[in-house]
């Protein structure tokens, strides 16, 4: 089936036709039709299939009519990152070359008054993030009850960074008889709650099983030790034996990771740049645009570029950090072998991440191989993962020359043994005690200094060589210098009480009347 069988204007087609374009895709062909038709559709496929032009397309087509009016957008899309943003963008872009439709882009990083005036000039596509889209309305410059038509692309990566309570408040900010396009790759429950709840009677375009990896991807896994620097070294040797490799993106769950990685290649000479949530906006968009137009062979990005980046050559994937949500790795690995390419999927498996390899492979309904070759985990790395921390630092203070606690318990075990016994165990020398017991007997056999005169006894009146004279301090009296007690005692008699203070002696008197 070609494009022209699906019921598009004769203005997309001409777009779709300079773009080199002649059959759609699965998705493309199950999905315009429902569009045209203005019915809610629920679509679910994997990335890399053609998703967002199986809603521009029609949305181009359905567009042609009407007219657009100020601080109210006629359609509205919805996008989890700034990149999915401007891509989208730029599919309108090319598209609705032909057309004569205002198009605004509402994403951070971005000054309020620009996006102002776009507004103000009326919008017949606002295709925004949840956050700066509510905080427009929020500031009063945004309406959106003139949209028709509502998309939500990538819904599960909205659930992923939170914005499922912004997602609901903007359904509650649209018309309730708007036709609503709802685009995800996977169905956790979450999303399958919204669209039961914001839907109304959604044809369902399911062109592939949920999370599943396309077929044109070779997947494969390295073993790699825990240690950071092992698993950057090994990085190193995958990009360096890589066939085929004509650029790659390598992602990591942190973006402290991101920027580790990326100065490491950078020092052993790769050309590389970085792309992670908090690169200002500029830098994320030069980066991108770096790696698209091929200055930039290797991208190392968190999972800002996993959702929806339309990169088609990309030829390799890398998963320096095994991601923790199993869906992650599908979107990953959909960056390579887009548009029935083929593409290559390699991540470095630590002894810590098996379990979530085990959940991945549960997922996607398949086991990922080990990739052939040489790479061996150190010996360590496994034990050492296992092993308790308390060990571990027990095992560090043993290295150090440390007696360590192991060394207290066997005090303690033999504190409990007859005295006899632990005498007779010291007085018996050991194998490893022999050598120094000899050397102590050849010591002791060996002639004896002459021992040194006693000192003569010096008076106690006599100072000693070079300490300082003494004061006679006989003449000053002893007032407030209390005297020993036991040489008071000594010196006291029974029934004496003259080492009393006198206030103590006084009569006590006994009150009157008493």
């Amino acid at each position: 089936m070609s494009f022209s069988n699906l019921g598009l204007s004769e203005k997309v087609l001409a777009a779709v036709a300079a773009t080199g374009y002649t059959n759609p895709t699965p998705i493309q062909e199950q999905a315009i039709p429902h569009v045209l038709a203005r019915k809610d559709v629920l679509g679910i496929a994997q990335t890399g299939t053609g998703k967002t032009a199986a809603f521009v397309l029609p949305m181009l087509t359905i567009l042609e009519k009407g007219r657009a009016r100020a601080r109210m957008p006629r359609t509205l899309i919805l996008e989890p990152t700034r990149e999915l943003a401007a891509q989208v963008k730029e599919n309108f872009d090319r598209y609705g070359a032909g057309q004569k439709l205002n198009v605004a882009l509402l994403i951070g990083g971005v000054s309020f008054g620009d996006q102002d005036a776009k507004l103000t000039r009326g919008v017949d596509v606002l295709i925004a993030t949840p956050g700066r889209l509510l905080d427009h309305t929020e500031r009063g410059g945004l309406l959106l009850t003139g949209v028709e038509l509502l998309v939500i692309d990538e819904a599960d990566r909205m659930l992923d960074m939170g914005f499922i309570p912004d997602i609901e408040r903007v359904c509650k900010l649209v018309p309730f008889t708007r036709q609503t396009l709802f685009f995800t790759a996977t169905m956790p429950p979450e999303i399958r709650r919204i669209t039961e709840t914001f839907l109304h009677n959604p044809q369902k375009v399911e062109v592939s099983k949920p999370a599943t990896t396309a077929v044109t991807v070779t997947q494969c896994q390295v073993p790699a030790g825990r240690e950071a620097h092992e698993k950057r070294e090994l990085l190193r040797r995958l990009l360096r034996e890589a066939k085929d490799l004509q650029n790659a993106i390598i992602f990591c769950n942190r973006k402290r990771e991101v920027a580790v990685v990326h100065k490491s290649l950078q020092k052993h000479g790769f050309s590389v740049g970085a792309l992670h949530g908090d690169m200002d906006q500029s830098a994320r968009t030069a980066a991108l645009e770096q790696f698209r137009k091929g200055e930039l062979p290797l991208l190392v990005a968190s999972d800002v570029a996993a959702r929806g980046l339309d990169i088609p050559e990309v030829s390799h994937v890398f998963n320096f950090d095994v991601p923790h949500h199993p869906d992650d790795y599908v979107h990953r690995v959909g960056r390579t072998g887009r548009a029935g390419r083929t593409g290559t999927a390699i991540s470095l498996v630590t002894p810590l991440d098996q379990k979530s390899m085990v959940a991945i492979e549960k997922l996607i309904g398949q086991s990922i191989p080990r990739a052939e070759g040489d790479y061996e985990v150190p010996a360590d790395s496994g034990e050492r993962s296992d092993r308790p921390r308390e060990s571990r630092g027990r095992d560090r203070e043993r290295s150090r020359g440390g007696r360590g606690k192991p060394q207290r318990g066997r005090d303690r075990e033999r504190s409990h043994e007859p005295r006899e016994a632990r005498h007779a165990s010291e007085a018996t020398p050991s194998s490893d005690a022999r050598p120094a017991a000899e050397a102590r007997t050849a010591r002791e056999a060996r002639p004896a200094r002459e021992a040194r005169p006693p000192r003569e006894a010096r008076p106690s009146s006599e100072p000693r060589r070079g300490s300082r004279p003494q004061a006679d301090n006989s003449h000053v009296p002893s007032i407030g210098r209390p005297e020993p007690r036991r040489q008071r005692d000594a010196d006291t008699e029974p029934g004496d009480h003259s080492h009393l203070p006198a206030f103590l002696l006084r009569p006590v008197r006994s009150p009157a009347g008493a």
